[in-house]
């Protein structure tokens, strides 16, 4: 009996303390959060959870677990919180991503990223339910990858990114119900109030300016049970994450509490944000009027003359049915500031069909890829730039994204989103000591054939590739996998159908169909995913002049070893014994099966994904009838000396561009 009065008595003081759980930072010079990666106080008193960086996160958790349930199995209290933000940016229209309130089991969130992962989770963390976050995400950007709305939106969040309910930011006026839009990188104090019904299983989310009443209307309501997904204790903080754009987070004050109402903030003795932009002074317009009045004539007289002299360096090719397109096209002056004049420090590559060269754009500070490509005819052209265009509105994050372009006297420049790791074929032949692990190799694999996948089928027009292979296969700086190059071998075939007057694409990687008919289909696309598959797990190019005469052709090499069942020696050497048999002997039969010589007999890319990702098995190669005779290189079409008389170094030298064989093929200049 004793026993189990002193039983009760512990639980209702823990109940007691649970309920009278309460906190309120009016500012944080007195602060002592739990602090994660580069978030900080600053001397006036601001939390800043970034501080204008690049690709970074930050974390700040209040330091002691919220008993926000009775028991493990006990429904979650009640609770409301309320805090004041503001991010500020480099520039008015772009920004390095939001902040997120979060519950989470831990004050620190280990393996999360930053960028669009908002410091949160990673690629295999995001939506694993046994996370136990929630979260209340303020997004600048748009990651189309977790379904976001657009890129000024309040989300609610469980377990991940895809937000289980999203708004524009804004709110409803109490005064006639219209919606009133605000914009979170304005460079202004917002105050934001998260609030949960223990009872009626509901959370609500409000937002407005500092110094407007809270609206009577939240901007988000939503009815759901949070007991399923939070522990008995847990941390409740923010985190935060910028990507390419120098951005910085700031919270200025916060109230919590639970079982209650937080405490409204004391918003007159919050710290204030930074100033945009330098300081004004009148001291210009009392000294430089009188200065510039006196040489004014001759300024205008020399910058005439430097101005005529600088639009004829920069004249560009317009014409008037281009203005449709405008959206895509940058302007040569933009891309000259960029590439610093396209100077040789900034070249990245060059070969027979153009240089492409290292840029930051002046405006947004982004980093891109300038491919400089010349061009002599002019027919055909209004299509070209329209399937650029259309090509450019391709999203996927395995694809490289193409921005847009620039037309200028005889030279057409493409413009691409930088990949700081360069093509995969550096990673494989020219790297003698690193090489990628096996895991970081079938990753690469699995995003290629999704990206395929989506070209085939998903977006809203099938497009065939046409130049699959390692060299345009581009690793961005987590090393994933982007097919890149699209569809500049048309660029030689203006007012003709490149699919049935030429053959385009690279020696080695070339259906024996397309060689005969010159046709470019999604099944020739799936034969030269074969050879790359082959090309990636034995670190060998599907023609190899440096080899043994019988091993000169990578498919007939490993179909030799599959017939004596011992296909894991053609396994890459430099992988030793750190590899996965069963991954590495599904990606060979596969690359065997896609070099079919019967376009019939070649799964398509949506078959291809499933054999990838496990959800079907890969069938017996003998049941269906793969011999030497069903896998047959193009070479053996009549491209024998061709293959002799252009070595594999040729198309090595430019790795971001279609190859030389690409080039003679289609009808180069």
């Amino acid at each position: 009996m004793i026993l189990n009065l002193a039983t009760l008595f512990f639980a209702l003081l823990s109940l007691a303390s649970g309920q009278d759980l309460k906190f309120t930072f009016n500012g944080f010079r007195l602060a002592n959060l739990t602090l994660d990666g580069i978030a900080e106080y600053t001397p006036t008193g601001l939390l800043a959870l970034t501080n204008r960086t690049v690709q970074r996160k930050g974390h700040a958790f209040y330091p002691n677990p919220i008993p926000f349930k009775t028991s493990p199995n006990t429904s979650v209290s009640s609770f409301s919180t309320s805090f004041v933000f503001g991010i500020i940016s480099e520039f008015q229209k772009l920004s390095g991503h939001g902040i997120v309130f979060v519950v989470a089991p831990t004050p620190a969130l280990p393996g999360a990223l930053a960028s669009q992962y908002l410091g949160l989770f990673n690629e295999t963390s995001n939506d694993d339910p046994n996370n136990h976050v929630i979260g209340v995400e303020l997004d600048t950007i748009q990651s189309t990858e977790f379904g976001d709305i657009n890129n000024n939106h309040v989300g609610i969040d469980i377990n991940s990114l895809d937000s289980v309910d999203a708004h524009p930011v804004g709110y409803f006026s109490d005064e006639n119900g219209q919606f009133q839009n605000l914009s979170l990188i304005s460079g202004k104090a917002m105050q934001v109030w998260v609030e949960y019904d223990g009872v009626k299983k509901q959370i609500n989310v409000t937002i407005a300016l500092v110094g407007v009443n809270k609206p009577k209307k939240p901007i988000l309501s939503l009815p759901r049970d949070l007991s399923p997904f939070m522990n008995q204790e847990m941390y409740v903080g923010f985190s935060s994450s910028t990507g390419s754009v120098l951005t910085s987070h700031y919270i200025l004050g916060w109230s919590f509490r639970l079982n209650g109402e937080a405490k409204e903030l004391d918003l007159s003795s919050l710290p204030k944000l930074p100033r945009i932009g330098p300081k004004k002074t009148s001291r210009f317009l009392t000294i430089g009027v009188p200065a510039i009045s006196v040489v004014s004539a001759l300024v205008l007289i020399s910058g005439m003359f430097f101005y005529l002299k600088r639009k004829r360096k920069f004249a560009e090719v317009l014409e008037d049915w281009e203005l449709d397109y405008g959206p895509h096209r940058f302007k040569y002056k933009e891309l000259y500031i960029a590439t610093k004049g396209f100077k040789d420090k900034e070249l990245l590559g060059a070969g027979g069909f153009g240089r492409v060269y290292r840029g930051i754009l002046p405006s947004s500070k982004i980093e891109i890829a300038v491919k400089r490509v010349s061009h002599e005819s002019r027919q055909g052209m209004r299509e070209f730039v329209a399937e650029i265009v259309s090509i450019g509105r391709l999203r996927h994050r395995n694809i490289v994204q193409l921005l847009g372009y620039c037309r200028r006297k005889g030279e057409l420049l493409l413009v691409y989103d930088y990949m700081p790791n360069g093509s995969l074929d550096k990673f494989l032949y020219d790297q003698p000591d690193f090489t990628l692990n096996w895991r970081q190799r079938l990753r690469v694999i699995k995003g290629v054939a999704s990206g395929l996948f989506y070209l085939h089928e998903e977006w809203e027009q099938v497009v065939v590739h046409r130049d699959v292979k390692a060299s345009n296969v581009l690793l961005d700086g987590e090393l994933n996998g982007r097919l890149g190059d699209f569809g500049l071998a048309r660029l030689y075939d203006h007012g003709t159908d490149p699919q049935t007057t030429h053959v385009v694409g690279t020696v080695g990687y070339l259906a024996p169909e397309h060689t005969r008919t010159g046709r470019a289909t999604t099944s020739t696309d799936v034969y030269a995913f074969g050879a790359f598959l082959l090309e990636v797990g034995c670190g060998r190019r599907p023609i190899d002049p440096r080899a043994p005469t019988e091993d000169f052709i990578l498919v007939d090499w490993v179909f030799s070893l599959w017939s004596k069942g011992e296909i894991l020696l053609a396994v890459d050497h430099n992988l030793g014994c750190d590899f996965v048999a069963e991954e590495v002997e599904l990606v060979l039969k596969l690359g065997l099966l896609c070099s079919h010589s019967e376009p019939m007999a070649r799964p398509s890319m949506r078959q291809v994904v499933r054999y990838l990702e496990g959800e079907v098995a890969l069938p017996e190669l003998t049941s269906l009838g793969l011999s030497a005779a069903g896998l047959t290189f193009a070479h053996r079409e009549g491209f024998d000396e061709f293959a002799m008389s252009y070595p594999y170094t040729m198309d090595q030298a430019f790795p971001h561009s279609t190859s030389v064989a690409e080039s003679i093929l289609s009808g180069g200049r």
